[in-house]
């Protein structure tokens, strides 16, 4: 079976099983996994490895950008202190956590590969924590905080690794050159990644054609990746930095085809590397367990696993607490500055630290061998430990994360919706506004301009911040709800119209195209 036959029949592996997910009601991520283990374990298929280069140039760049242009820098700047706690804090205390556990268990293997295990498994993965997380309705805040986390955790476990393989090749550790090299490599980063957004966003404002502007934007992760990489600094900051940036100045440089079109292409970019990275890291079990040396019974292995898995879930729920309430009661300025969320919400964080594909790809690039020519310490049982680790809280807290919600008594604030209302409000006003300019720049137009007035009256008088009543499910009123759906009727009949000219002869595939989008873009325009 070649390549591209294994990349086709693993992308109708993805279709199904997310046909499965929506079926079963169950996070897309978990199901994906599973799937592709129950797949790894059939005797006599092909063993398909996941290649780290593929993962960190082809999977994680992208990924990291679009989570980033989607972020908003405000909320970013307004939770910077506890995703900081998060992304930079408890990676450290996780990393040193599990290499302290795994030494104490594992001796033989030395400290710096423990150590080494340790960032590996330190940064929750940014896919599964945000799709989760917004599946599932939690409030702004806590999204938030979950997917700035998952922006900036990569970033801190990749330089701690680097570190960490370092002294096991050399045998050499110094705090200080670690200390200075994470804020070298940190703060080059951020500078490459700007550079190359305000490069970027030159130019989308200068280009006028949207699928060369998509095209830029889909290029877009890799120019911030790659030269970051060459001079080794942070590529994952670069990329989040560009990612940001870009999403700031998107609406200012792109024009609404682009908007469209770049965010079908996106999505649908988005969703098949998604798709194919979970289903490869369930797929990796084989080629894993084949790497073991059989001097480790299965019940060491086991006790290894649930050890070092229980040690990342334990220190990231010891973390979250006295990291949310303790600087509040040491500092009277970040009580005025930040209201204290309910411990239920910090248990939900605390729970939601599922590892991914970064842990893998990590782990999968450890290198072989030593300085000296020497096999690198472990690196067959840091691989397992890592695989195990990704399995049980992806699965394990990714299942049991919807029940604890609902326990909790967790939902959606309401504050995007909200948000809304005061960007429909704003928007309305300023039309009434414009419109009543209009009339004397258009006096021949007169009965058009009191149309549209009339309309974006009516749109006021709607608009409504009760979010009490029927527990806020949409900012619409009835009224709304079933002008809508004639609206809807009318374009479908339309459509339908089309569609049969076309199967009769009597217009071609242009004509079609050209009606269709214009009759998509209706639908939209309904839709907001």
């Amino acid at each position: 079976m070649t390549e591209v036959e294994t990349v086709l029949i693993l992308l109708g592996v993805v279709a199904a099983l997310t046909v499965v997910a929506r079926w079963l009601g169950v996070p897309y991520p978990i199901v994906m996994t599973v799937g592709g283990l129950v797949l790894g374990l059939i005797p006599g298929l092909p063993r398909v490895v996941l290649p780290p280069d593929i993962v960190f140039l082809a999977v994680l760049p992208p990924i990291l950008f679009s989570a980033a242009y989607l972020m908003s820098p405000r909320e970013l700047q307004m939770h910077a202190r506890p995703i900081a706690l998060l992304a930079i804090g408890l990676v450290l205390a996780t990393t040193i956590a599990v290499g302290l556990v795994v030494h104490a268990l594992v001796p033989e293997i030395g400290w710096a590969p423990a150590f080494a295990l340790g960032a590996i498994v330190s940064p929750p993965d940014a896919v599964a924590a945000t799709s989760i997380a917004r599946r599932l309705g939690l409030p702004r805040r806590v999204v938030s905080i979950l997917e700035g986390e998952s922006l900036v955790n990569d970033a801190t476990a990749l330089v701690a690794l680097r570190l960490t393989v370092a002294a096991a090749a050399t045998g050499a550790f110094s705090l200080a050159e670690a200390a200075g090299s994470f804020v070298l490599v940190s703060v080059g980063g951020v500078a490459i990644g700007l550079a190359i957004g305000w490069i970027v966003i030159r130019l989308l404002a200068r280009l006028d054609d949207p699928p060369v502007e998509v095209l830029v934007s889909l290029l877009a992760p890799f120019a911030a990746w790659i030269p970051a990489e060459a001079v080794h600094v942070s590529g994952v900051l670069s990329v989040v930095s560009a990612g940001l940036l870009v999403g700031r100045a998107a609406p200012r440089v792109m024009s609404s085809d682009t908007r469209v079109l770049g965010s079908g292409v996106w999505q649908m970019t988005i969703f098949v590397i998604n798709g194919l990275v979970f289903v490869l890291i369930g797929l990796q079990l084989p080629t894993i367990m084949g790497s073991l040396r059989a001097d480790r019974s299965a019940v060491e292995l086991l006790i290894l696993a649930v050890a070092v898995s229980l040690t990342v879930v334990v220190v990231r729920l010891a973390w979250v607490f006295p990291g949310t309430y303790l600087p509040r009661w040491l500092s009277a300025r970040v009580r005025t500055r930040e209201a204290a969320p309910s411990p239920q919400a910090v248990l939900i964080v605390g729970w939601a630290g599922m590892r991914g594909v970064v842990s893998l790809a990590a782990a999968m690039a450890l290198p072989l061998t030593v300085e000296g020519g020497a096999p690198f310490p472990g690196r067959d049982l840091l691989l397992f430990l890592t695989f195990a680790v990704i399995l049980t809280t992806l699965v394990g807290q990714g299942l049991t994360l919807p029940l604890l919600i609902r326990r909790l008594g967790i939902g959606d604030d309401g504050s995007v919706e909200h948000e809304e209302i005061h960007a429909r409000e704003g928007a309305v006003a300023a039309a009434i506004e414009r419109l009543g300019s209009l009339d004397g720049e258009w006096p021949t137009h007169r009965e058009l301009i009191d149309q549209l007035r009339a309309r974006f009256e009516h749109m006021t008088v709607h608009l409504d911040h009760d979010h009490d009543a029927q527990a806020h499910e949409t900012p619409h009123d009835q009224e709304w709800i079933e002008h809508a759906a004639i609206r809807q009727a009318v374009i479908d009949a339309q459509r339908v119209a089309v569609i049969d000219m076309r199967d009769r002869g009597h217009i071609g595939e242009e004509a079609l195209r050209r009606v269709e989008r214009e009759l998509d873009l209706e639908e939209l325009r309904g839709e907001g």
